[in-house]
């Protein structure tokens, strides 16, 4: 549970809900697997890795494990080549656990690393893309593996994006993903690393620590951004996204001010007192008050109470290409502002 926990803090509100990740959780335990957590290090160069994922709105999250498993065993047949490891695309309450849960059925590793190290809302938008490492072929499958697409090339990595995006739309606004295939030299060279053992301690931190929150911002070398009760929450499921907006008025050190944010799947962006706050690809989290566990972006209804946390996206996000990347997501979200860093807007 740990790993759900600590993963879901980085997820910027996306990823899937965490109480889907305990089940995963709980299923693998009662079924007796188990799966090997492996440092990239470890990884053979000439090794095959594969991207698992479920694609699609973060309020329209179902899984089925035979279903996943066969999405990856039919880009394995297509390949020909057996995998060697399978890789979460993402951090995410869900999301990095629906990769566990295939890894332990399919009898191989799963990589300590993942490729954005948080939560993204497009399925291009991985440091992979920053490498030009293609992320076709691509299985798209539905979530009970009765319509299996496979796509084996496409122009750029954004129009992959747009085809398992198109189809998750079509089935019931989720999709299973099997794609980006990597060499462990890749996984090496392009990922971000060690993030599953760095969202377990956190995790650990969540479930053992006498403030959860400040340990948690300790660890991360994050910032809290706001505590108050949210007064107005709209969310709205079309395109394959999960659409939110949400708006706080203050409560103990943040008593008379404000507090908004915008959600593609993921919280983008964050205003205080109508000033820039945080904006992606910097990790913008509501979490509870009191235990420091992640709410999901959706989650939020009137009056619940919320602390907005702040966390460093990794420094591969914060050169030319990774922001270059972000600035065109925050466009197609009809976002504006320009990225400052969240040390500088909170120093």
């Amino acid at each position: 549970m740990d790993l759900v926990d600590g993963a879901a803090i980085f997820s910027a509100g996306g990823g899937g809900a965490p109480e889907v990740g305990y089940n995963l959780v709980d299923r693998l335990v009662d079924q007796g697997f188990v799966v090997e957590l492996v440092d990239p290090v470890e990884a053979p160069d000439d090794a095959v890795v594969v991207n698992f994922a479920c694609v699609g709105a973060t309020t329209s999250v179902a899984y089925h494990s035979e279903a996943a498993v066969k999405t990856l065993r039919i880009l394995e047949e297509y390949i020909g080549k057996k995998v060697f490891a399978v890789i979460p695309v993402e951090l995410g309450g869900f999301n990095t656990l629906a990769a566990v849960d295939v890894a332990a059925r399919c009898g191989i590793p799963i990589v300590d690393a993942d490729g954005a190290g948080r939560s993204v809302p497009e399925v291009h938008l991985k440091v992979y893309t920053i490498d030009d490492i293609p992320l076709a072929p691509m299985a798209v499958a539905d979530v009970d593996g009765q319509n299996i697409v496979l796509v084996r090339h496409t122009r750029d990595s954004r129009s992959a994006e747009r085809i398992a995006r198109v189809l998750a739309a079509e089935w019931s606004q989720t999709a299973y993903t099997a794609r980006r295939i990597l060499t462990g030299e890749l996984v090496k060279k392009s990922s971000i690393l060690n993030t599953l053992s760095k969202s377990m301690r956190v995790g650990m931190l969540l479930r053992k620590a006498v403030d959860p929150l400040g340990a948690v911002l300790k660890e991360t070398s994050g910032f809290k951004l706001f505590e108050g009760i949210v007064k107005k929450a709209e969310r709205e499921t079309k395109e394959g996204f999960t659409w939110t907006t949400a708006t706080l008025s203050g409560a103990r050190e943040s008593k008379g001010s404000t507090f908004s944010f915008k959600a593609k799947n993921e919280i983008l962006v964050a205003h205080k007192d109508g000033k820039l706050s945080a904006v992606a690809p910097d990790i913008i989290t509501a979490v509870h008050p009191e235990s420091g566990k992640c709410v999901t972006a959706e989650k939020p209804r009137k009056e619940d109470k919320l602390v907005m946390i702040g966390i460093p996206a990794p420094e591969k996000w914060r050169t030319m290409k990774g922001l270059t990347l972000w600035r065109g997501v925050l466009q197609r979200s009809n976002i504006n502002e320009r990225y400052v860093a969240i040390e500088k807007l909170h120093h």
